[in-house]
């Protein structure tokens, strides 16, 4: 079995995994409050043959935190290891801020990006008068005071009662509050709405049909503004598809890049 390379670059911890002759290689962008390990189930159902280069956000996981951060820094970092890497060509998988990341590298790497998938996202995720809430209370009580909020938003009921689920919480409250906070503050700043039609990548949008987080008609919304998008719903999953329905959202992936 090939396995990935983990390491860090500027301190951006990331596993990286080169393609085999023509293979795609998949450039994942994971959610808030999450590491590189929400993609575990995806990178095990794809072909051994594929590249995969996924990582941490800043203040998230084992990657550095900065000072300041905003979606932009974030896409920064992405094509730092794309660079690093000499990746010229690849697929684009974001999941809620993953896709605002990659809405951005999108637009700045029209050749270089050839497909785009975005997974439980939208150009404009909430408002002030949500984020700044949740902001204040991380920063002055830590993540677990509002734990169970944000995973009944995450998960579909049936999946809370898994052994699975300590796991998501355990991820979830051991984020740095300082990380999270800003990560929250980046989305709460974030409207790219304007810019959903320079997308032109081939497109795939997913949305978890029980997701309270981003509701699947925002979703939808989203890739209705996108050229030529294709927008597919999962049942019986929440805001993470690729931990709650792996089988499926693997199966949407493989055929959208047709490979």
């Amino acid at each position: 079995m090939r396995t990935e390379r983990f390491t860090a670059l500027d301190g951006i911890y990331h596993g990286f995994r080169p393609a085999e002759g023509s293979a795609p290689v998949l450039v994942f962008a994971n959610s808030l409050g999450t590491d590189l390990r929400v993609w575990d189930r995806i990178v095990a159902r794809l072909p051994e043959s594929w590249g995969i280069l996924r990582q941490d956000k800043r203040g998230h996981g084992l990657s550095a935190a900065k000072d300041t951060l905003s979606i932009e820094t974030m896409a920064d970092d992405v094509e730092t290891l794309l660079d690093h890497y000499d990746i010229g060509g690849f697929t684009g998988v974001g999941l809620s801020v993953g896709g605002l990341i990659m809405q951005r590298l999108a637009v700045r790497r029209p050749e270089g990006m050839s497909h785009l998938v975005l997974s439980d996202t939208a150009a404009k995720i909430g408002s002030p008068e949500i984020w700044n809430p949740r902001i204040d209370t991380v920063l002055a009580k830590g993540i677990a005071e509002i734990g169970d909020a944000i995973l009944e938003r995450w998960f579909a009921a049936p999946y809370r009662d898994t052994e699975d689920f300590a796991m998501w919480r355990a991820m979830l409250e051991r984020t740095p509050a300082k990380g999270y906070a800003q990560v929250c503050a980046a989305i709460r700043d974030a409207d790219y709405r304007a810019d959903l039609a320079r997308i032109t990548q081939r497109t795939l949008v997913i949305a978890g049909a029980e997701d309270a987080s981003t509701p699947p008609e925002l979703v939808k919304s989203t890739a209705e503004a996108i050229a030529g998008a294709r927008y597919e719903e999962i049942a019986d999953a929440g805001h993470l598809p690729c931990v709650e329905q792996p089988d499926i959202f693997a199966a949407l992936l493989k055929d959208h890049i047709g490979v």
